[in-house]
């Protein structure tokens, strides 16, 4: 079995999570999305779910977050500093902020940060494929 991943996140209105996710690159599998949860596919092996405060709350009783903290920032590689900027302006178009640190530019590596709906903080990042150690 392949290694994967998933990020569970709580989100306080999921059809405009599912939406801001897919607006950023994401894809939706129905196959695991109910009305409490949304499955969202980056990749072959990347996976968030987006669960509804009241879904949340059965797999914890920790407390939810709260606005303006920061528990953990999720980098996603992009294939372009292009692909980078377009994730950042599509998370501004719907509701998100883009650049809640400032841009790097180290020339091999390129990054940016952003916040979704519920404060959730995602990096794009894009490395150099001929700066990486062979």
């Amino acid at each position: 079995m392949t290694k994967s991943i998933f990020i569970n996140l709580p989100v306080a209105d999921l059809p405009k999570s599912k939406a801001f996710y897919e607006a950023l690159g994401f894809t939706n599998n129905p196959q695991f999305t109910d009305d409490t949860a949304a499955c969202m596919v980056w990749s072959e092996s990347i996976f968030v779910m987006l669960l509804t405060h009241a879904k949340w709350q059965t797999f914890t009783s920790r407390p939810l977050p709260q606005s303006g903290s920061s528990e953990v920032m999720l980098a996603l590689t992009c294939n372009s500093k292009d692909a980078v900027d377009h994730m950042n302006d599509a998370a501004v178009k719907c509701g998100g902020t883009a650049d809640i640190n400032p841009k790097q530019d180290l020339g091999f590596m390129y990054g940016r940060a952003l916040a979704d709906l519920d404060g959730h903080i995602w990096e794009a990042i894009w490395m150099d494929p001929a700066a990486i150690g062979s």
